[in-house]
């Protein structure tokens, strides 16, 4: 009785994380409070990736940069634009820019940039080319197969903890 109910509960698990995998995705671009162009940034002016993102190389989330760290530059370049007036708004006030997140995964997968970092993979494998657009999307839907035969081709563990909570 107590192995049909396991088999029961890991086939329920499995139907859920299939079924979970062709759900529609959000896509597309969203409007940010402020218009941030990557490809300026990364592109135009080659700031790498983990200038910004620093917390990338030792935490489980990137982090965005605070408006003090985006106010290091712009105190002085780009003080005449629009968006960066709408910066020094933020920085005005004392708030921290409510960004809208693009890319996000579901509670029960542990995902963290820090062995990614690691092992040298480019940002763009999971957030495309990112330094080429001015407003980020999510241009590569990220599924647990995409996961799966990353992982595969690069001898990373398919162990399910490594992965899932």
């Amino acid at each position: 009785m107590k192995t049909i109910i396991i088999a029961l509960l890991g086939g329920l698990l499995l139907l859920s994380l299939a079924a979970f995998s062709l759900l529609p995705r959000k896509g597309g671009t969203l409007e940010q409070p402020i218009a941030f162009s990557h490809k300026i940034h990364a592109g135009d002016y080659q700031i790498a990736c983990l200038y910004c993102h620093a917390n990338a190389r030792r935490s489980p989330v990137a982090g965005i940069p605070s408006v003090q760290f985006c106010m290091g530059c712009h105190k002085i370049t780009a003080a005449d634009k629009p968006e960066v007036q709408k910066l020094q708004g933020y920085w005005d006030r004392k708030e921290p820019i409510p960004w809208i997140k693009i890319y996000d995964q579901p509670d029960f997968v542990h995902f963290s940039h820090v062995p990614h970092v690691q092992a040298g993979i480019a940002c763009q494998t999971c957030h495309g080319p990112i330094e080429t657009m001015d407003r980020v999307r999510e241009a590569v839907v990220l599924t647990m197969d995409r996961c799966v035969a990353c992982h595969q081709k690069r001898q990373a563990s398919l162990d399910c903890v490594a992965c899932h909570k």
